[in-house]
């Protein structure tokens, strides 16, 4: 541990930091790990076992990320007769053309053994008699290939291993600790982190992790709508940062919104109950009030088609029918299994007043997963050296324009093995007790920081006003009139942050709060302007005003930049390769991507 406290940067070019105050302690480590799911704990762990020093900071405590409420199953060849090759063409027809291919086949070729090594690390899945796993199916997969766990606690499942090994090891941690900006150097190199530590934990207040390594798994961004799946820290902080570090995001208008999410009424927000995909993996049925199944002509899967078919035919019977929500029927299930199959769902349907076992489910689609995120190649490198992501955070090609269902937890598992293997390559450990940082430098990344546009906070009254833009807007259906609305709002947040305050209006101060609403305000602008730029109907996009997807001019990704100055920066490629360098460091004379 060091005493030189050191401020936030942004980097090379870039310079744009959260205003908070300069840190008033700093931990020395060789990689921070920011995010404690399966992404980030596996990382962590496959850096801490090859000697690197390893520093876990999490927004909640080790198992309150997104990870521990994944119900379905992961995803991988893992059944007799089942291939690689089938994932990888079910997960491109899902991914709606925009699927990196090379992204998918590593994800599938690699992807059993890496569940393998997570059993072997304690993971414990539900298996049959004869001691093979028990595979189930989800929507869009044409095998039985989701390996799950208690029933319907995967994620838990794999949480409490991953803790548990993180625990073992003797991983260190920074838990309650909200993660602000990137530490740069003077060439746009990674330094670390700083961070704010909730009032819990050996630390208070603002401090800093100076590493040449840093790997976001902050999870995904749900909280920016209304009413989602997601818990109440997914505010986008890991994109949010990496924005402002000058580093390229890539599909954020490509949102997946679960299809079968527990109605709780029209005005419900905050998180709400999934209802596992694999409930109708295992037969139940989607039905209107007059218990009439509308997906059968839909989709040769019927039931089963990927999410954004289901979720799409889902909202257009809830408009035909003037419908608030529809029905999933699994009544013929019977008592038995629900309750050893579906334990978990079944307990938050009952403590709603639902009961699955003799009556039909009130399901809606609410945001669930962000199918794009932060711009990485296949080892998980972001455009600004040594900053890499991993999990919902990244985009890492492999879910295109749609997620094929429980495809998330084997790609957090997946990237973060090659995050690590590329860390571990690339770094040597320090010696113990050193800082990683001299004085000198130290003192640079406070000057630059002293020089970096700082951006205004957002009062976290404005919060709710986001979420509400953003559902009426941006949600499942959307058009160019609803987006511009939306914009609007947003614009009109984010104006006031900047304009001279009215006598009797208070500014915002930093805190936990307002620096959340900050990174939920600057992801839904990414949101909105992405979204208003792609006129077609693609994946989890829907524009209604667009209704048909055109491969001759949108078969390709939106990638988007923060620059001080010029605001929100976008373009359009056909690759999601790209050399893993910031912009800023490239020579004059070398090539840029079209």
């Amino acid at each position: 541990m060091t005493g030189t406290a050191t401020g936030t940067a942004g980097g090379a070019g870039t310079g744009i930091r959260l205003s908070a105050p300069a840190p008033g302690w700093a931990i020395d480590a060789d990689v921070v790990v920011v995010g404690s799911g399966v992404a980030g704990l596996t990382t962590a762990l496959r850096c801490a076992a090859a000697g690197l020093r390893t520093v876990v900071v999490t927004k909640a405590r080790l198992d309150d990320g997104s990870t521990r409420w994944a119900q379905g199953g992961i995803a991988a060849a893992l059944g007799e007769g089942d291939t690689p090759e089938q994932h990888l063409a079910d997960t491109l027809v899902a991914g709606a053309g925009l699927c990196d291919e090379e992204a998918v086949r590593t994800l599938v070729t690699e992807g059993p053994a890496a569940v393998h090594r997570l059993i072997d690390t304690g993971a414990h899945f539900d298996t049959a008699d004869g001691g093979e796993l028990q595979l189930t199916r989800e929507g869009g997969h044409h095998r039985r290939r989701i390996a799950h766990a208690g029933g319907d606690a995967t994620g838990a499942e794999i949480s409490r291993a991953l803790v548990e090994a993180a625990r073992a090891a003797g991983l260190r941690t920074v838990e309650n600790a909200l993660v602000l900006d990137l530490l740069t150097d003077a060439q746009g190199r990674t330094r670390g982190v700083t961070l704010h530590v909730m009032g819990e934990g050996q630390h208070d207040g603002v401090g800093a992790v100076h590493a040449p390594a840093v790997v976001l798994a902050t999870g995904g961004m749900g909280q920016v709508f209304s009413a989602t799946t997601n818990p109440a820290v997914s505010t986008g902080d890991g994109v949010a940062l990496a924005l402002r570090a000058g580093a390229e995001v890539s599909d954020l208008e490509f949102v997946q919104f679960h299809p079968t999410v527990l109605f709780l009424g029209a005005g419900s927000e905050g998180q709400q109950p999934l209802v596992s995909e694999a409930v109708r993996g295992e037969g139940a049925h989607l039905v209107d009030a007059d218990g009439i199944r509308f997906m059968l002509d839909q989709h040769e899967l019927a039931e089963l088609a990927p999410r954004d078919i289901v979720a799409k035919a889902i909202m257009r019977r809830m408009r035909e029918r003037d419908a608030e929500h529809m029905y999933l029927d699994a009544r013929h299930f019977g008592a038995d299994m629900w309750e050893h199959r579906f334990p978990t769902i079944l307990a938050a349907c009952r403590s709603h007043g639902i009961d699955p076992v003799t009556e039909p489910i009130p399901v809606a689609p609410a945001a669930h997963y962000a199918s794009g995120g932060i711009r990485t190649d296949l080892r998980g490198r972001t455009t600004v050296p040594g900053l890499y992501a991993c999990g919902e955070a990244a985009c890492t090609g492999v879910h295109g324009a749609n997620r094929l269902a429980s495809n998330s937890l084997l790609e957090g598992l997946v990237f973060a093995e090659r995050i690590a293997a590329d860390i571990v390559a690339a770094e040597r450990p320090g010696p113990a007790g050193h800082s990683l940082l001299t004085e000198d430098a130290a003192s640079a990344l406070t000057e630059d920081a002293a020089s970096a546009e700082v951006l205004p906070l957002i009062v976290p009254e404005a919060r709710s006003t986001i979420q509400r833009a953003m559902s009426r807007g941006a949600s499942v259906l959307r058009s160019a009139r609803s987006l511009e609305e939306a914009a609007r709002a947003l614009d009109a947040v984010q104006s006031a942050a900047y304009e001279p305050l009215a006598p009797d209006a208070k500014a915002a101060e930093p805190g936990v709060d307002s620096w959340e609403t900050t990174n939920l305000l600057c992801v839904a602008r990414v949101l909105v302007a992405a979204a208003l730029e792609r006129e077609e109907t693609r994946g989890c996009h829907w524009r209604e005003d667009r209704p048909e997807r055109d491969d001759a001019d949108w078969r390709r990704h939106l990638v988007v930049r923060l620059t001080p100055g010029r605001g929100l920066v976008t373009r359009r490629t056909d690759t999601a390769a790209f050399p893993p360098v910031h912009p800023a460091l490239l020579p004059t004379d070398a090539p840029r991507e079209p």
